[in-house]
């Protein structure tokens, strides 16, 4: 810049913000905040001050939406910030990124230290974590009997499911003595074993106020707990030292006590879903199976109905024995009756045709009484297969059939239903 130039106002402010924003690098600030103004659009103008000393600051509305909390008139803060300058009124002023409660620098590098130390000894790994039961039927409640967040959580566990019963271990949930209270409640729970898991919870708040759920006598009574714990501290966007050792995590005290209870409408949409299915195949299975009987019972022959078929066949072949004796017999007697003829022409040697005769005769016989022989043989053996058929021979041996009151017979124990009426059919 050369000497004996002559600079506007414009120009002198530019030159003396661009210097001070390459100069001086982003840097945290600890002070008191006075004059605050929040403007309408959404911007923040306060002064950060000390016993000798003060600042103008602005935080945009981009970087306010990041903070968890709204400063108030005298409250103690550390604010990161690049020092600038005001080019309209030539204002110097610090243009601030971010912004916390003073004092929690210091309590989030112990948070820091204590999530290392912890993950570094296993605690917070998937494969030490144990999986919820999935019907409850008592669940233990870790938090302040005064908490709103017990108030939630009885008011869901009623809305899904109001069979559960729930036991209270109370406790503190912030300030001093509240981890070693909240410690102490869940060993207690844990010696009893009167439940089945742990809620372990409050309402949102400040990082202070959340703080006894980052203790380590706190993380180390949850990991060693039998019971499996559910960790429902704060609002979706806190998260504490507790939340990552618990079995589960969950984002607020509600959302805790949903995650242990089923919801009782749906699991009576689900059993009436299973029912009419369970109705379909029973329906299905029934209409298999009588078509199956029908298509035995065709094929099913009465022994009576057997027998006199068997009866029948032997009927008729002894008929047709009968005709075939009469023919041979007939044949025969022709026979004899043209040898007669012929003895006279033939001079026939009627003591040899008598012998012949007789032999025919003979044979005739023998050869009836074979057929007949036959003919028993046979009928013995249908009669014996008849007899396996027969129902009442099984039951000659010990057996009975079981009938309904509508007379159809049971196959099978599975069958019979309680109090049903049973016939039982013996020799």
């Amino acid at each position: 810049m050369v000497a004996d130039r002559v600079l506007s106002v414009s120009e002198l402010n530019r030159s003396v913000r661009l210097l001070l924003e390459q100069s001086l690098p982003l840097a945290w600030i600890s002070g008191e905040i006075s004059n605050l103004t929040i403007a309408a659009s959404g911007h923040w103008y306060f002064s950060l001050k000390d016993k000798t000393a003060q600042v103008r600051c602005v935080m945009f509305r981009g970087r306010t939406a990041a903070l968890d909390f709204r400063p108030s008139e005298g409250l103690q803060v550390e604010i990161r910030a690049t020092p600038g300058l005001y080019e309209p009124r030539g204002e110097f002023q610090l243009n601030v990124d971010f912004m916390r409660k003073a004092g929690l620098g210091a309590l989030f590098e112990q948070f820091e230290r204590l999530k290392a130390k912890l993950a570094a000894e296993g605690l917070f790994d998937a494969g030490r974590k144990r999986a919820l039961p999935e019907h409850v039927t008592r669940i233990g409640i870790v938090t302040s009997p005064a908490a709103a967040a017990l108030r939630d959580v009885l008011t869901t566990l009623r809305r899904r499911m109001p069979s559960i019963q729930v036991v209270l271990y109370p406790t503190l949930v912030q300030g001093e003595g509240a981890a070693a209270q909240i410690t102490r409640a869940i060993e207690i729970a844990n010696r009893r074993a009167e439940v089945e898991l742990l809620i372990v919870c409050r309402g949102g708040g400040s990082i202070e106020d959340l703080w006894a759920f980052n203790e380590e006598p706190v993380a180390r009574a949850i990991a060693a707990s039998l019971l499996p714990v559910v960790s429902g501290v704060g609002h979706e966007t806190d998260v504490t030292i507790a939340d990552f050792v618990a079995d589960r995590r969950a984002a607020t005290p509600t959302a805790a006590a949903e995650l242990v209870s089923p919801n009782r409408v749906e699991m009576s949409l689900h059993l009436q879903q299973l029912a009419r299915r369970l109705q379909r195949d029973i329906w299905r299975r029934l209409q298999s199976d009588e078509q199956r009987l029908d298509y035995l019972a065709r094929r099913l022959q009465h022994p009576g109905q057997k027998l006199q078929q068997q009866q029948q066949r032997l009927q008729q072949l002894q008929a047709r024995l009968q005709q075939a004796l009469a023919r041979r017999l007939e044949q025969a007697t022709w026979r004899v009756g043209m040898a007669g003829q012929r003895v006279p022409l033939l001079r026939p040697d009627i003591p040899q045709l008598q012998r012949q005769q007789a032999r025919l005769q003979q044979r005739m016989a023998a050869a009836a009484n074979r057929q007949l022989q036959l003919l028993e043989l046979r009928l013995r053996h249908a009669s014996a297969q008849l007899q396996q058929l027969n129902p009442v021979a099984v039951l000659e041996r010990g057996y009975s059939i079981v009938e309904t009151g509508k007379g159809k017979v049971l196959s099978d124990a599975s069958q019979a239903q309680l109090n049903q009426t049973l016939t039982l059919r013996l020799a």
